[in-house]
């Protein structure tokens, strides 16, 4: 009987491959919490057998997965296929939004198939498996829980509301009973929080990050680390763009890079700048940091959450104290 672990993440799949855990291990890469979604088109073709259309490296759900890790199935078979293969398939999430997003998406994609659901479990951890070595994650007992029609239901309507044009969605399935995917009223407040404030303008993880820095926090690097941990919308490359955002604006923030950032090719000066400059809150940052000017009334906007594309002018905005949605 081969036993499957589908993983949230890749570095997940990394530490469940060391336990040992399953016969064939893999992990799903995309982050929906960073750009534009991709579109249906894609996503369907991520997880379809391999073909022609996949001639560009990582534009295959398996481009990453090394052949002998699936034995004879190879790496060149699709989700759905992969998953005939196997008699005991775990689906295991990361509390994190992104893996909780990517377990959305996967029980979207495998509810029709009900031969698969059928001998299909979810694992829900209450950390990030990549913190910790194979030896001690292989001594984890987890409940394994049942994907009935319940969670199906409620992860195909989740993964419609985050693509959805508007937040609205979200927003409205907090005011329903989402206990049947225990991570998910979590995950969607922490997606909700990083739309821009009621009164700076900055998401939530923006705002952190001017905060540490006004706290004293120079180096990018170590600020990108804490975002990470504390948050953890946002990988540290991820956290790194964000800075990126606050630094290289028309109305910086923060301080301390050099005056014009690298080509998007020069690895080294980024690298260097990343590793070697040290950063302050400018007055402005500091007024906003304080909740007496918004950064969007000074610094142009334009990002995605989601399924929604933020402007200046289609601006919604997340209520911390509240808890509530503001439409533009």
């Amino acid at each position: 009987m081969t036993s499957l672990i589908l993983a949230t993440s890749d570095l997940a799949s990394y530490r469940l491959r060391q336990a040992g855990r399953a016969d064939i291990v893999v992990g799903l890469r995309p982050r929906f919490v960073w750009g534009q979604m991709p579109s249906s088109a894609e996503l369907t073709r991520l997880l379809a057998p391999r073909s022609a259309s996949h001639a560009d490296f990582d534009t295959h759900w398996l481009d990453f997965a090394s052949a002998r890790w699936l034995g004879s199935i190879g790496n060149d078979v699709g989700l759905v296929e992969l998953c005939e293969h196997c008699e005991d398939i775990e689906l295991w999430a990361d509390p994190q939004p992104n893996d909780q997003l990517v377990l959305f998406w996967l029980l979207d994609v495998l509810r029709p198939h009900r031969h698969i659901v059928s001998k299909l479990s979810l694992v829900q951890t209450d950390v990030e498996i990549a913190r910790y070595r194979g030896e001690s994650s292989a001594k984890w007992r987890l409940p394994a829980l049942t994907v009935a029609d319940d969670r199906l239901e409620l992860a195909s309507r989740a993964w419609n509301a985050y693509r959805a044009p508007t937040p609205e969605p979200c927003f409205d399935l907090l005011m329903q009973d989402l206990s049947a995917i225990p991570r998910l009223r979590a995950a969607l407040i922490a997606l909700l929080e990083e739309l821009p404030g009621c009164d700076t303008g900055l998401g939530a993880t923006e705002l952190r990050m001017l905060d540490l820095v006004s706290e004293g926090e120079t180096r990018p690097r170590n600020l990108s680390s804490e975002l990470h941990r504390e948050r953890g919308v946002f990988d540290l490359e991820e956290a790194e763009l964000v800075l990126d955002r606050l630094a290289y604006c028309q109305t910086p923030v923060i301080s301390g890079f050099p005056a014009e950032m690298e080509g998007p090719g020069d690895a080294k000066a980024r690298q260097e700048r990343l590793l070697h400059s040290r950063l302050s809150t400018t007055d402005f940052g500091e007024e906003v940091l304080e909740h007496r000017l918004d950064f969007s009334q000074y610094d142009p906007i334009h990002r995605w959450w989601g399924g929604t594309e933020l402007t200046n002018d289609r601006l919604w905005r997340w209520d911390t104290e509240s808890r509530a949605l503001i439409a533009p």
